[in-house]
């Protein structure tokens, strides 16, 4: 069992910034890719950034340049960094963990806000 919990998220103006922190229950963390998602207008969830145990990113595009994810396998911890945020950046981030297609794990989520 590996739980996620999210925390970082609140209210900032267009322009501003904020890091969200995820941190993970097991030591195994250090195995798993790690990405934070938020739902797309049909409420789906749709990829902001992962990071592979190895260190590779990837990013969507609406948020490449401004947002930076990184982990810290230490302390079980995966970081998203959100510079320059946008009206459109305002959604649930979702943290998630997966080693393979059975072990795949979500959060319940942290708020971000940003007002024009």
């Amino acid at each position: 069992q590996v739980r996620l919990v999210e925390s970082g998220g609140g209210l900032v103006q267009a322009g501003g910034s904020l890091r969200l922190s995820c941190a993970a229950s097991r030591s195994i963390f250090r195995f798993y890719t790690m990405g934070w998602y938020r739902p797309a207008p049909g409420k789906q969830r749709e990829l902001v950034a992962t990071i592979t145990s190895g260190g590779s990113t990837n990013y969507a595009d609406s948020v490449k340049g401004r947002f930076t994810i990184s982990r810290e396998n230490a302390k079980n911890t995966v970081y998203l960094q959100m510079s320059s945020l946008k009206p459109e950046d305002t959604a649930v981030y979702y943290c998630r963990a997966v080693l393979n297609a059975n072990y795949d794990y979500w959060g319940q989520g942290t708020q971000v806000t940003v007002s024009s």
